[in-house]
């Protein structure tokens, strides 16, 4: 859904950032001379190698709601859901400071694999506990926000969609804030970032510039043995210029219009999004679950998604299953004005309102660590679309039957360097 669509920076702060990236990737490799001697530069990776077959030919199933196409529509066989390759440079650059880049070369929102800037960050060690960090980082949105574009390092193929979709930016520009305590055994981790993205995205063949400013997100995590505990708020205003023409249309019938126009416009608004995770993995067995929910008063509306995936470690071998749902508790429609000639508008409004995914999904699983740093797996999903709804589907043809079932094959090969 386009309100929901973020993505590469622009305007001065893009230019502030670009900048920024180029003086740590000019720190980073400055430092190379001196870390050929004391090891402080390293150069590390990540990859999948993915394929996904869809019995749904009426719409794609997508890696994220910025991939312009995927598996389904497109063509019953897709490497462009999970294909992915990263590349991280990191460095010591002086006591107690350190840097990182990282470039991620995916399915762009524009179907080029062009690398991204992911990371692109200088950390300074404030105390022995505390870190700030200033410029591009993940977002600590979700319990693997770090780490979830690692395939090697979660259990199945892919982040569950009902509730990494809710929320497809992974990374802000600003600085955060960490401090780190540990009681006896036990480990606490609190992270307060402040950040803003700005974006133009392509939509329908028309660019649609979206601006999500002073965020700030508060996230914490709780390690003890084998048990983890996540919780994360993030309240940002969020500004989407795609359905400027809709409400000024609206706002032209006076004060009904208007109301609608105030109730729905995505103009300066609050968008919060708040997610609760957790994870227990002695060594044999784990299991892990998140529950996520985005909200605005605005066409986003209140969308709400969890799952529970568990698994037995069999040797190299480790069968796992997967219970999912998304849904929306906000309104679906809404009557409109009643008068003909706002009849197109009362569509367009509806079209939107009714955009929100909903489905269930079943997902079971085996991945195969049959070599050192490499992970095969292979998965079977059988969704459940929502009534009335597309679920996490793009790219739907006027074919498409809403309400129904389909399937997913998956085979990934990850891989870390």
């Amino acid at each position: 859904m386009v309100i929901t669509k973020w993505m590469a920076s622009r305007g001065t702060r893009c230019a502030a950032f670009a900048m920024l990236t180029t003086a740590i990737a000019a720190a980073l490799l400055a430092s190379t001379p001196v870390a050929a001697a004391s090891s402080r530069l390293n150069l590390d990776g990540f990859g999948t190698l993915g394929i996904v077959h869809s019995d749904e030919d009426q719409a794609d199933f997508v890696s994220s709601l910025l991939a312009p196409e995927g598996v389904g529509h497109s063509g019953d066989w897709s490497a462009k859901v999970d294909t992915k390759l990263g590349l991280q440079l990191s460095a010591d650059l002086a006591p107690r400071t350190s840097g990182v880049l990282q470039f991620v070369m995916e399915q762009q929102h524009d179907g080029t694999y062009n690398p991204a800037v992911e990371w692109a960050n200088i950390s300074f060690d404030i105390t022995r506990n505390l870190q700030l960090r200033v410029g591009r980082m993940v977002l600590p949105t979700y319990m693997t926000s770090e780490y979830r574009k690692v395939g090697y390092a979660t259990p199945s193929s892919r982040p569950p969609p009902e509730v990494y979709h809710l929320v497809p930016v992974t990374n802000t520009d600003g600085l955060s804030l960490s401090y780190r305590a540990r009681f006896g055994q036990a480990t606490n981790t609190l992270q307060v970032l402040y950040g803003s993205k700005d974006a133009n995205v392509p939509e329908d063949q028309i660019e649609v510039t979206v601006d999500a400013e002073n965020g700030i997100t508060l996230a914490n995590t709780l390690e003890w043995g084998a048990t983890t505990l996540f919780a994360s708020y993030t309240n940002i205003r969020l500004t989407v210029d795609a359905f400027d023409g809709l409400f000024e249309g609206y706002r032209a019938f006076g004060p009904p219009g208007e109301a609608i126009a105030d109730r729905y416009h995505i103009d300066d608004e609050r968008f919060e999004v708040m997610s609760i995770g957790t994870r227990y993995d002695p060594g044999d067995w784990f299991v892990m679950a998140e529950w996520a929910r985005n909200r605005s008063r605005t066409l986003v509306g209140d969308n709400r998604g969890w799952y529970i995936t568990g698994g037995y470690r069999l040797g190299a071998l480790t069968p796992y299953l997967t219970l999912a749902d998304r849904e929306v508790f906000s309104e679906t429609s809404h009557p409109g004005i009643d008068a003909p000639q706002a009849q197109p508008l009362n569509a367009l409004l509806n079209e939107a309102l009714n955009d929100a995914a909903r489905q269930g999904r079943v997902a079971a699983g085996i991945r195969w660590d049959f070599a050192r740093s490499v992970a095969l797996k292979v998965q079977f999903d059988h969704i459940d679309l929502g009534a009335d709804s597309e679920g996490v589907l793009a790219n739907d043809q006027p074919g498409f039957e809403r309400g129904g079932t389909m399937t997913l094959f998956s085979t990934t090969l990850d891989f870390v360097f």
